[in-house]
């Protein structure tokens, strides 16, 4: 979401400037004083601690990450990870190569996992482990994110995304299925109900929306009303800048990983139950994922519009929101099932942006309870 990518460019700059004070202070104690002795001999005279404070800044800049993110996070007793299980490539209908995981019993009523920006389908490892137990699970990597690639780069879009969907939504057969979008996957979810409803109604049995909007996100993120007057001025010239410079921006956006300081960064979009390795899990992956496609994706939200999409179709509805969700408030998620009025919204307490993974038990429950009720499992 471009609320977080905002906040990731931000201490990439600290992180940046932090190096550049080390290479100062470093370069300064090289280079010295040249003082002339009573004799009349120059001699180099070097300053101690630029030496040592340098030395500790760079040290900062590179090894920072251990030292800071157990100030950030609590310490795991059910530690998440960046793992695949055995996975499959399919032609999707953008044109993109999509990678796509199933898990659980084939003959399980199927549920479809589309995960949120900057991320890729190993951050629903909760998600699948539990959901596995008794669902068909499906989940896949956006294009651009993770190991799915797009058709070309101006490929990356809601659209072209929600097209791609119903190629997954295809691999589940003649059962109904019930979807499930964090963030941009429940954007997907509801392009998809807005540009083919007939084909929603006659496959889906039911949908998950969680910590989402239904419009451009920076109409329903904190300090809106900011976001949207410096979006033509900053915001768009900054990603399209980042896009061009791609390369350049990938190499800052490791300095910081290393540093820790994207590791900040990424803790604003957690609440008070973010363990370390949920933390790591997230700053990993918007760090390792292009640069260039996150940009991209950004500036497809920022002209993307579904208001009312989901009073369109006739699937059942549950909209989970963060209860102090910062990057899509929970008003968005209200928003949205109002527009249907026999939809269920639940706030989840203390769960920020990336709540499905701090409060992952409550979340799971929610979506299990809300598939067993459509398509019952023994």
């Amino acid at each position: 979401m471009p609320l977080l990518v905002l906040f990731r460019f931000v201490f990439m700059l600290v992180s940046l400037c932090v190096f550049g004070v080390a290479a100062y202070l470093l370069w300064n104690w090289y280079d010295g004083d040249l003082i002339r002795q009573a004799d009349g001999d120059i001699v180099r005279v070097r300053t101690g601690w630029f030496l040592w404070a340098g030395v500790g800044l760079l040290g900062l800049s590179f090894f920072g990450r251990p030292i800071i993110t157990p100030f950030l996070a609590k310490p795991d007793t059910d530690p998440t990870a960046a793992v695949r299980d055995e996975g499959q490539f399919v032609a999707g209908a953008s044109g993109s190569k999509l990678y796509v995981e199933q898990l659980g019993s084939p003959a399980a009523p199927p549920i479809i996992l589309v995960h949120g920006w900057a991320m890729d389908s190993t951050i629903w490892f909760y998600a699948k482990r539990d959901l596995a137990r008794s669902f068909r699970v499906i989940c896949w990597d956006l294009p651009g994110m993770g190991q799915s690639t797009p058709a070309s780069p101006s490929a990356i879009g809601l659209t072209e995304f929600a097209q791609d969907l119903r190629t997954v939504i295809g691999l589940a057969g003649e059962r109904k299925i019930v979807l499930v979008g964090h963030s941009i996957g429940g954007m997907t979810i509801q392009t998809l109900a807005r540009d083919d409803p007939a084909f929603f109604d006659a496959y889906v049995a039911g949908t998950v929306l969680v910590n989402t909007t239904y419009t451009n996100p920076l109409k329903t993120m904190i300090l809106s009303g900011l976001a949207q007057a410096i979006r033509w001025p900053l915001l768009e010239p900054l990603m399209r800048l980042a896009i061009a410079l791609q390369p350049l921006v990938w190499l800052s956006a490791w300095q910081s990983y290393l540093s820790g300081t994207a590791h900040m960064a990424n803790r604003l979009g957690f609440g008070k139950y973010v363990t370390r390795s949920q933390l790591e899990h997230t700053t990993l992956l918007s760090t390792r994922n292009s640069p260039g496609n996150i940009d991209r994706g950004n500036l497809a939200m920022f002209r993307w519009d579904a208001t009312h999409a989901m009073a369109r179709v006739t699937p059942p509805l549950l909209v989970l929101s963060g209860e102090i969700d910062i990057v899509t408030k929970p008003q968005a998620g209200r928003q949205i099932a109002a527009d249907r009025g026999d939809t269920i919204h639940l706030a989840i307490e203390g769960a920020n942006h990336m709540g499905f993974l701090e409060r992952s038990a409550d979340y799971n429950r929610a979506i299990a309870d809300f598939a067993q009720s459509l398509q019952p499992t023994p």
